[in-house]
């Protein structure tokens, strides 16, 4: 019976990395049929099972899962010692059936189709093509900001709550562009239950793969939610790599009525685009800045203090794990894939 549940086991396995060869090396076959195909259905039953769940059930089935962990290492402590093989196969089948699940679910969608090839947009540019984006995004962040805003000075003060936002989130989708759309007919926009210690590991949020929820960190402050909730609706439609999620998160933003989300979008543009231009010319970065208004710039320091307070040793740990974690996953820029969004922005016609 232990050879049968042994051989059963490592058979799941064998399957699983299978599957994840298969999907990893076949993107167009993983865009046909998991990402189009399986995925919708899953994504579905899951909003159904959680979605009208008023807190975060992903962080209540993380905290249940860490605490029988604790129990069962406390109740089997001397095996541990006595039986250390028993021990480690313990665990290499729970993280097998941990990995199975997350693949299943949503982490096949790592390996889809890239969103440039599906919508045609070319991610490189040229210094003309980022120093006219920059212009724009410069005229159109300024434009709102002093529609939105009491005087040129002033930074703008999100009139909604967090759900109210994440509510106004979800509507934004679907995005009527080259067959983009939403499949979610039930909500589940919520705030992690763990704000705080995403704080303190420098996320603004994050997508729960074991119930589609989007998980938005409850304590962030300033101009960024909005578009950091779009950005975590994206996940939930499937769209896995960073870049990919920040461009959907930052269009879906734009294209709403709420001149709120549109702010939110423009600050959120210009920001990637002011770094990239840093990077090619200091000398026109300066000039560029000279020209955002002040509000906008408080806007961006309310932001920036708001994480510099939360900053310590263990933030830079968590960070390069989940660059680890997205090499291996197919974002061979690791966690730099946030800033990959710059050559979609400025393509985006």
């Amino acid at each position: 019976m232990e050879r049968k549940k042994i051989i059963r086991k490592y058979s799941i396995f064998a399957i699983l990395i299978a599957f994840w060869f298969i999907f990893r090396y076949f993107p167009t076959f993983t865009e046909w049929f998991y990402s189009e195909g399986i995925y919708p259905f899953l994504a579905k039953l899951l909003h159904l099972a959680f979605g009208w769940v008023p807190f975060s059930m992903g962080d209540v089935l993380y905290t249940l899962f860490f605490v029988s962990i604790i129990i069962s290492s406390i109740k089997h402590f001397s095996k541990l010692w006595k039986k250390p093989l028993w021990a480690l196969d313990k665990v290499v089948s729970k993280i097998i059936h941990i990995a199975l699940a997350f693949f299943i679910l949503w982490g096949f969608n790592y390996f889809r189709m890239p969103l440039s090839e599906r919508l045609g947009i070319s991610t490189t540019y040229t210094e003309a093509q980022l120093y006219k984006a920059t212009e724009e995004a410069i005229v159109r962040a300024n434009a709102l900001h002093q529609q939105l805003a009491l005087n040129d000075s002033t930074k703008v003060t999100l009139p909604f709550t967090h759900d109210e936002i994440y509510r106004i989130a979800h509507e934004s989708y679907p995005l009527e562009k080259n067959g983009i759309t939403d499949f979610h007919a039930i909500k589940s926009v919520k705030s992690s239950l763990y704000s705080k210690l995403l704080t303190y590991m420098g996320y603004s949020g994050y997508l729960n793969p074991f119930t589609n929820e989007a998980q938005v960190n409850r304590k962030m402050v300033g101009y960024a939610i909005p578009v950091t909730a779009c950005h975590e609706v994206a996940h939930q439609m499937g769209y896995a790599a960073e870049e990919e999620a920040n461009y959907l998160g930052y269009l879906a933003a734009k294209k709403i009525e709420n001149p709120y989300f549109r702010y939110s979008a423009a600050l959120f543009a210009l920001r990637y685009l002011l770094s990239e231009v840093a990077k090619v010319s200091p000398e026109k970065y300066d000039n560029y800045y000279a020209q955002v208004r002040k509000g906008i710039l408080e806007n961006y320091k309310e932001v920036r203090l708001f994480w510099q307070q939360y900053k310590n040793k263990a933030e830079p740990v968590f960070k390069s794990s989940y660059d680890v974690f997205l090499k291996a996953n197919k974002q061979s820029a690791g966690i730099d894939s946030y800033d990959l969004v710059v050559g979609l922005i400025i393509n985006d016609k």
